[in-house]
């Protein structure tokens, strides 16, 4: 079989393994950096090659120290560990989390890297594409759903909270329904509350009637749609 050649322990597979560790998290991280995210070409064939270290050291451990051998415990504290990486590309900026998927393509390039060393390539190359799918076409899938959803996100400013049930209630007259709501502190400097609304909207509501009632209302500073 294919994997067990690539996993048997000599200098060529070793070249190879390292080889397709780098091309792979090379190609994800060209894909990122393209896009100029927070983890590019060198971050992230940085962390697949350190993942595929690990599992060539797991395997030099089992066949030169048997008794010490432990195969999952590195790869799992790689898997774990990568999660520190990715918390640091993560950014909350007005109402948005950005760099979810930065971090998740860092997590998933650290387990091709474990694939890869291990000499499961062909699980590694499989994955690669799927993630590239994932990345290029969802998008547009997404888009796609969301334009023909009746369920919208809105961040509304107040200068103060009595304030909430005016906006409520003029919602309610429109015939919109709050699925769901949570306040927090204003980013605003000077302004009570910010409220984020999960709406459903019916046939006779739309984005634009929803925009226009809650920006006529004195006591809204700003508002923000998803």
């Amino acid at each position: 079989m294919i994997a067990g050649h690539f996993a048997e322990w000599n200098l060529w597979n070793l070249l190879i393994r390292v080889i397709a560790s780098a091309i792979l998290g090379g190609i994800i991280g060209l894909d990122r950096g393209m896009k100029h995210r927070g983890a590019g070409t060198k971050t992230i064939t940085i962390v697949c090659l350190g993942a595929t270290l690990v599992m060539l050291t797991e395997q030099y451990i089992q066949i030169n120290f048997p008794g010490l051998s432990n195969m999952g415990r590195l790869a799992a504290q790689v898997i774990s560990g990568v999660g520190f990486i990715g918390v640091g590309t993560i950014i909350v900026s007005r109402h948005r989390v950005r760099g979810l998927t930065t971090a998740a393509t860092l997590w998933a390039s650290a387990c091709v890297g474990l694939a890869v060393g291990i000499g499961f390539i062909e699980g590694g190359v499989l994955i690669t594409a799927m993630m590239l799918f994932s990345l290029h076409v969802l998008p547009y899938v997404e888009r796609f759903a969301t334009r023909h959803s009746h369920y919208c996100n809105v961040f509304i400013d107040l200068e103060e909270s009595r304030d909430l049930h005016m906006v409520i209630q003029k919602l309610k007259e429109a015939d919109v329904v709050i699925d769901s709501m949570d306040t927090s502190e204003s980013r605003v400097a000077g302004v009570g509350i910010s409220v984020h609304m999960v709406l459903y909207l019916n046939k006779t509501a739309s984005r634009t009637k929803v925009y226009d009632i809650l920006t006529k209302l004195d006591k809204v500073v700003s508002v923000d749609f998803l």
